[in-house]
């Protein structure tokens, strides 16, 4: 049983990644910030330490982390990911202050491994599923902040020879997926018999299901050791168009609703090139076990699971 540190457990990532330790019987502890949002970790509650503090402020984090010491830390709190997140000050907080003072403050009591999160849009747009050593281009702020994050824990790491990767996620999905993202909002629809109105059938993301990136945290935790600040991009290395999922989501929900493509303008970050090169997480032995259509249909069988849950959902 290990001790671990995890940022983000609130999010939706981060609430299943809690479920994982736990189930795998690990002690889990988790900061989170005064007046957080719990609907995805009431069923948990009493089996993780919770512990309130700000990860801006550097002497108040201290004490929290002396007194855990953890073996293992996960940091997946960030914001600016979503489009609604556009807080300029709040994103640099987020992904660059906050991920400074943890880990500076984790080295303090020393860990096994700290795993970072980065972002595929680290990259910015590339005709080609890039490779981890490969120029970055961050297409937003949120991906500068990220990109910087990453630069930040690889030169800790070989500065004070410690165990600081960092996964690159690509486009995530599954259980407790943020209201207002793409496969939620397809899936709601969906189960009422509708489309919602979608834009360029091209655009294409590299999805990969949640369980899938439970897995690589898991295995970098166990297996990685020593002096490394390595990068490795998170993805199934398959891209899937928007007109992909859709069909894929009228065939399960035996929709006869036609797509009315073009209704919604395209986003700025939409692309229809976004894939992951997966060859060196593959490397030491991690592999993607779903399937998109596999992937989808669990994600449509917990919905319907947990009718209770909806209001999170439908109240967005």
């Amino acid at each position: 049983m290990k001790r671990v540190l995890l940022t983000g457990a609130t999010g939706f990532i981060g609430a299943n990644l809690c479920r994982r330790l736990l189930s795998d019987g690990h002690d889990v502890h988790c900061i989170v910030r005064d007046g957080y949002t719990n609907w995805r970790l009431k069923d948990i509650q009493q089996d993780i330490h919770l512990h309130v503090a700000d990860l801006n402020d550097f002497e108040s984090l201290i004490p929290v982390v002396s007194s855990l010491r953890p073996d293992w830390v996960f940091h997946l709190a960030a914001h600016g990911a979503y489009s609604w997140q556009t807080d300029l000050n709040k994103i640099i907080q987020s992904n660059i202050l906050a991920t400074v003072n943890l880990v500076e403050a984790c080295l303090k009591t020393g860990f096994e491994i700290f795993i970072n999160t980065g972002s595929s849009s680290e990259y910015g747009y590339k005709d080609h599923a890039p490779m981890e050593n490969e120029w970055i281009d961050p297409n937003s702020y949120y991906a500068v902040t990220k990109a910087s994050a990453t630069l930040f824990c690889r030169y800790t790491a070989i500065r004070h020879n410690v165990c600081i990767p960092t996964l690159r996620l690509y486009s995530i999905y599954g259980a407790y997926e943020n209201p207002g993202r793409l496969i939620p909002t397809i899936i709601l629809h969906g189960m009422n018999g509708s489309l919602p109105p979608p834009v360029d059938p091209n655009i294409a993301r590299d999805y990969l299901h949640i369980k899938d990136v439970e897995n690589a945290y898991i295995l970098l935790a166990n297996q990685l050791r020593g002096t490394t600040g390595e990068v490795y991009n998170l993805g199934s290395g398959i891209q899937t168009s928007l007109s992909e999922v859709v069909t894929l989501a009228r065939n399960v929900f035996r929709l006869a609703v036609e797509p009315q493509w073009g209704t919604m303008p395209n986003r700025q970050w939409d692309t229809t090139i976004w894939k992951a090169n997966n060859d060196s997480i593959k490397a030491i032995g991690w592999y993607p076990e779903f399937t998109f259509e596999h992937g989808f249909q669990q994600t449509v069988d917990w919905f319907l699971k947990n009718p209770k849950l909806m209001k999170n959902y439908t109240n967005h």
